[in-house]
């Protein structure tokens, strides 16, 4: 029978489900143990880097200057880690599918292989022609310093966004270092200023700041809104709810399995280039579709003999699991490159000694950044986490999973349709969205998140300026 009490079918009682779908429950017992040994992860990998690149670049490069850029690259690495990988788990670990800890090592698993195996082999080495670097390209040293004082702007202004509990964008972040060091350096030298910055890309970045969690909200709403008529309004003890669970979910799942295949095809998998035809595609996705339908069917037969609310928290659990970690994929993929990107130039400036259009990026690169994303999700990456996952809105695997789903469409629909849009800000929507579904959401803690979203370019910018002067100054 439908309800139209805003939340009370979505959250199972008390004590009726463990803490998530593995039976765990989050503990801090063991937290010396993982800060050992995510810190000494980090340890081992930036001394294992740092020997590896002296070998790597030319051996006229600067040691200290070399040391120096490692330290940019993986602290912002590090940021991305505790920022944006935090707000991407968020909604897994506020509805109780996933703890901190098992968020940690979806995240080692997911996050690390895509970053390893679709990372790329090459990288722009002007972050999304945001600045017209092509007056330093007789200037090596110039644009070392500009790509250091970008990963140093955009990683100060994550670290204090970080802490402060604030999911912002690491891609306006790193966008605004770049434009901040670029044109510092334009100032100083003569070369040029503001007319530099191509003001129409800024333009689209503050348009995504409407745009991205309006899309994001809105589908996410339309998302739950469905699930919750007509699956989670049920009674407890309501042989209608299980029935739905049977045939309602599974087509919600094989729905949601056919975008997120599309999502890893497009943003996930694109770095590998494979040569796939329109049809081979569609008949992919297709026998994607198939097996998830009839995964979430026989998990929903097996699911029968417990109580509804119990049955549909570990169904929704289990689905909610399987979009985290195509999510986390896709992430590690692509965003990883707001840190690779730059520091990948950094390096090959110094073993070419000249600007080039893209940048070779070794594979050490890549395994020392995942450890360094890893380390900042685990140290500094709760506070978004506790912030996306549970101050916003109380989230519930069927909610999260709704979220998660919406924000990987928007995604990809932007992709398609070449729409300035941000991931962090489209999941923030996502979560405000179903917020609404229950009318509940923290409309309050959106005004100091939404002044984040427009500092965060400025910040980063005035940082790498500043960075800018003091590097060339130094060396």
């Amino acid at each position: 029978m439908a309800t139209d009490t805003p939340s009370r079918p979505e959250k199972p009682e008390k004590n009726e489900v463990p803490t998530n779908i593995f039976g765990a429950k989050e503990s801090s017992e063991n937290d010396r143990w993982w800060h050992l040994t995510f810190g000494g992860l980090l340890v081992i990998a930036l001394i294992g880097f740092g020997l590896w690149s002296v070998g790597w670049v030319s051996p006229e490069t600067s040691r200290i200057l070399l040391i120096t850029a490692i330290v940019f690259g993986v602290f912002m690495a590090f940021n991305i880690g505790g920022n944006d990988v935090a707000n991407s788990f968020g909604t897994s670990v506020g509805s109780g599918t996933l703890t901190m800890k098992q968020a940690l090592i979806v995240a080692a698993i997911f996050e690390v292989s895509g970053a390893i195996l679709a990372g790329g082999a090459v990288t722009d080495t002007v972050r999304s022609s945001i600045v017209d670097l092509s007056v330093v390209s007789q200037s090596p040293e110039d644009f070392i310093y500009i790509m250091m004082s970008a990963l140093l702007g955009a990683a100060i202004w994550l670290f204090i966004a970080t802490r402060m509990g604030w999911p912002v964008s690491t891609t306006h972040s790193i966008i605004g270092g770049i434009v901040g060091a670029a044109v510092s350096m334009g100032l100083k030298t003569g070369l040029g200023g503001l007319e530099m910055v191509q003001w129409n890309k800024i333009g689209e970045i503050a348009a995504s700041w409407v745009l991205s969690p309006t899309l994001g909200g809105v589908l996410a709403f339309c998302i739950f809104w469905i699930i919750k008529r007509f699956v989670l309004s049920h009674d407890g003890d309501s042989e209608d709810g299980h029935r739905a669970l049977r045939t309602i979910v599974p087509i919600i799942g094989a729905i949601a399995s056919v975008i997120m295949a599309a999502m890893l095809l497009m943003k996930g998998l694109q770095n590998l280039h494979l040569e796939m035809s329109a049809a081979g595609t569609v008949v992919l996705l297709m026998m994607i579709a198939v097996v998830s339908w009839i995964a979430v069917y026989i998990l929903a037969q097996a699911l029968r003999k417990k109580k509804f609310p119990k049955a549909s928290f570990t169904l929704f659990a289990w689905m909610q699991v399987f979009t985290a970690c195509a999510f986390a994929f896709s992430h590690g993929a692509n965003d990883i490159a707001n840190a690779v990107g730059p520091f990948a130039a950094v390096l090959d400036v110094m073993r070419t000694g000249s600007v080039n259009s893209q940048a070779v990026v070794p594979l050490p690169i890549l395994i020392t950044f995942g450890a360094a994303l890893l380390a900042g999700l685990w140290f500094i990456g709760r506070r978004v986490v506790t912030t996306v996952g549970k101050k916003i809105t109380e989230i519930h695997p069927a909610s999260g999973f709704a979220a998660e789903l919406s924000a990987a469409s928007v995604v990809m629909l932007a992709s398609m349709l070449g729409l300035p849009v941000s991931s962090t800000h489209i999941l923030i929507g996502a979560v405000l969205g179903v917020g609404l579904v229950n009318r509940a959401a923290n409309w309050g803690l959106m005004k100091p998140i939404g002044l984040a979203w427009l500092i965060t370019l400025p910040a980063s910018a005035g940082i790498g300026a500043i960075g800018y002067l003091v590097l060339s100054a130094i060396f």
